[in-house]
């Protein structure tokens, strides 16, 4: 594993993905810059759980392999534009240019295949959910808890 908080270049690789229904389907080639957790109450909303698990890049074209007519973009307005790019037949997370347009922004439970890199920071700590570091602490279970 990499540790982006080492300073170490991450090469320029072949990332791809797909939503959990696999109607959508894609690849991009880029380099990783971050990996975060992101804590805020926006992206807990935004997907549902405990954090958002974030990888930034450089803008990098993404290539659609199947599945494009269902890519669907929400960008909710205020103060920080939050976006979200998914599947509309499954609601899984897809990868974004932000609205800055000055990095791709993938959602690392889409890619099919392994990391070699660690989060380099939890981002919004002051806003985790008050039960995060209680679930980090609960039993491992190999599935379902009996």
């Amino acid at each position: 594993m990499v540790s982006l908080k080492e300073g170490k270049k991450v090469e320029a690789s072949l990332f791809s993905g797909s939503c959990l229904c696999a109607r959508v389907k894609y690849t991009v080639v880029t380099h990783i810059d971050a990996f975060y957790f992101c804590h805020c109450a926006q992206c807990r909303k935004i997907t549902g759980s405990a954090f958002a698990a974030k990888i930034l890049t450089k803008p990098a074209e993404v290539n659609w392999v199947t599945g494009f007519e269902w890519v669907k973009r929400f960008d909710y307005p205020g103060e920080r534009v939050f976006t979200k790019v998914f599947c509309s037949h499954c609601g899984s997370g897809l990868p974004y240019l932000n609205d800055k347009g000055n990095a791709l922004v993938i959602p690392a439970g889409s890619l099919d295949q392994s990391l070699d890199v660690t989060p380099n920071h939890n981002i919004f700590w002051a806003d985790r959910a008050s039960w995060y570091e209680a679930g980090i602490g609960a039993p491992n279970c190999a599935g379902f808890a009996e």
